[in-house]
């Protein structure tokens, strides 16, 4: 057995006294009976790594995802804990497992992406908010004050207030505060035209250059006097049916050089 009865009070009330265990461990090559050991003394410290996984809860993830991002991280912990050093197993593990929590949440949980130096702001702006509140009683710790206490200046704890906001992101369908039903995406525009007459407009403008006066002067009185082509045909001295047949074949041709 990989137990032996513990010699002293733990912090985790459930934490078992796995020392020689680990030195018997380190001594053993690998195959079967390193890994049967291996995995018990994961099975025994199960507990308080399931433990640590309960205080990040509220955060976005399922407790039953942050167990198992925590029994990673023990499993990290197992695998290279070095009980030569003179360190207690425990006093390994709670740190690596809480570093391995996270980094999940640094890592997998931001809705929108976030440099990492704004990820380590809005940490210690949320610490700083949790312990100023107790002293605040009644209302929210002032930026002034959140920039005292987490030794930031007031830009900095402001830039971390707006990362608060990184870890999961409004539906658009979501009603707005203080409306009557109105919605983000009741917010938002919808496609202009205007974009694509541009383009066509940029695209055709070679073309336009290289036809004749005579079916430029057409097209610009046709589409952008409005006239008739009854009108034109006067003006120009030429009969309604040429001015039509000049008209079919500007427009073709534009379109045919136009075209993708």
């Amino acid at each position: 057995m990989p137990t032996t009865v513990r010699a002293k009070q733990h912090p985790h009330d459930d934490a078992p006294d796995t020392a020689q265990a680990f030195v018997r461990l380190g001594g053993l090559p690998d195959g079967p009976e390193r890994q049967a050991l291996r995995d018990e003394l994961i099975r025994l410290w199960l507990p308080m790594s399931e433990r640590l996984a309960v205080r990040f809860r509220g955060r976005g993830e399922t407790l039953e995802d942050l167990y198992q991002v925590a029994a990673l991280g023990l499993v990290k912990a197992v695998d290279h804990y070095d009980p030569a050093r003179g360190r207690a197993f425990e006093a390994y593990a709670v740190p690596t497992i809480t570093g391995e929590i996270k980094r999940h949440f640094r890592d997998h949980m931001w809705t929108l992406h976030v440099p990492r130096r704004v990820q380590d702001l809005r940490n210690r702006v949320r610490h700083a908010m949790k312990e100023l509140s107790q002293t605040t009683p009644g209302r929210a710790p002032t930026v002034a004050e959140i920039a005292a206490y987490a030794q930031l200046d007031e830009d900095e704890v402001r830039t971390g207030m707006e990362a608060l906001e990184c870890f999961s992101a409004l539906s658009l369908e979501a009603e707005m505060p203080g409306t009557d039903g109105y919605a983000l995406t009741d917010a938002l525009g919808g496609p202009d035209p205007g974009y694509d007459t541009v383009v066509d407009r940029v695209a055709v403008t070679p073309s336009l250059r290289a036809l004749p006066e005579r079916e430029r002067t057409i097209l610009y009185l046709r589409f952008f006097q409005g006239m008739t082509q009854s009108r034109i045909a006067d003006q120009l001295g030429i009969s309604q049916m040429h001015v039509s047949r000049l008209l079919s074949g500007c427009c073709a041709r534009l379109r045919a050089e136009a075209a993708p």
